[in-house]
């Protein structure tokens, strides 16, 4: 097959790397950055892919570069690198490309957490406890301005980038005093080998809850609201569709004082007036209206008895892993954050 000639806008910004190509966000990761105006894709890798070119493996993503296995100790003139390994397993490689001075993007869970223990207890003994914390938590909305100097961060999982974003506005003025949270993904957040709960016999016609007695987004979730201002306990219950991409989020609030829906539809604008990727809509939002997408659809009534209900819709391949890795990395660049998205 002939070569394809990445089609860049002129000199590119950064030279980039996906690691993990071959799994379901690694693989977006790479069509995103091979379709970016600014980056140059130079790398995609995959330990049990090397050798297959990975337009055959994902033929509608397009991205004709062969997938090799990653030697860490060859990546002179990487600038950038997306991490799109397992929780554990992405921590060694994250250290080693920082050290080889590689500005980093981890998909994973591996640097999200703040506390060791907290992620000990969820995910088992880290893979850099020296790099532990080193990572700017990668929710653009709320770290901005930190992403801009950042040479390590840590994506969300698509989980907290649904609920935190749906919660945000409440959690800053400090209003939240009890949630609870009903999300709904479909089956590509379990990742390529998502074991026999994604078997088509399984999905299809079909929907249901797992890990209801505590699921390890739930501390993400909560840590990000106690840092927005409201320290409450989270119960977080998450539910499997019979979709290939989607997620949608249901939040039920309590308040430490009453508010009404207009006062609440006034905060939600006010706080997401002039971002790029989040729409606050009229009602209820549905996931057809994001799919394949770095926007996120936020919607926030109160009901009689005086509880918010807050919801949003986001495409957990887009905004909650790839698109938001690489509207990170267009930060940390120095680019337009939404430079090569949609």
């Amino acid at each position: 097959m002939a070569e394809v000639a990445q089609p860049l806008d002129g000199a590119p910004a950064a030279r980039v790397l996906v690691a993990g190509a071959s799994g379901f966000t690694g693989a977006l990761a790479a069509q995103i950055v091979w379709r970016h105006p600014k980056l140059e894709l130079v790398a995609v890798t995959s330990r049990s892919d090397a050798g297959t070119r990975l337009d055959a493996l994902y033929p509608r993503y397009r991205v004709p570069l062969e997938l090799t296995e990653l030697e860490l100790d060859r990546v002179e003139g990487i600038d950038a690198a997306i991490v799109a390994y397992p929780h554990g397993a992405a921590a060694p490689t994250v250290a080693a490309l920082r050290a080889a001075g590689v500005l980093v993007v981890d998909l994973s869970a591996d640097f999200r957490l703040r506390d060791l223990a907290t992620y000990e207890r969820w995910y088992g003994e880290h893979g850099a406890p020296d790099l532990f914390g080193e990572g700017v938590y990668g929710l653009t909305e709320l770290y901005r301005e930190e992403l801009r100097t950042a040479k390590l961060v840590a994506t969300p999982g698509c989980y907290p980038t649904a609920s935190v974003l749906a919660l945000a506005p409440l959690a800053e003025r400090g209003l939240l005093t009890d949630v609870v949270i009903d999300a709904k993904q479909g089956v590509s957040g379990a990742g390529r080998g998502g074991g026999d709960a994604m078997h088509y016999v399984s999905m299809d016609e079909n929907a249901f809850a797992y890990k209801t007695e505590g699921h390890r987004h739930r501390p993400e979730i909560e840590q990000e609201l106690t840092a927005l201002g409201s320290p409450v306990p989270v119960t977080f219950v998450p539910h499997l569709l019979p979709l290939d991409q989607g997620e949608l989020t249901s939040c039920y609030a309590q308040t430490s004082e009453p508010i009404s829906k207009e006062e609440a539809q006034a905060l939600y604008r006010a706080r997401y007036e002039g971002e790029p990727f989040i729409r606050v809509v009229d009602g209820p939002p549905g996931l057809r209206d994001v799919r394949d997408s770095n926007v996120c659809h936020v919607y926030v009534t109160v009901e009689e008895r005086g509880r918010v209900l807050a919801f949003s819709a986001i495409d957990n391949l887009w905004k909650g892993a790839s698109g938001q890795g690489v509207q990170n990395l267009n930060l940390m660049l120095g680019l337009n954050e939404t430079e090569g998205l949609q």
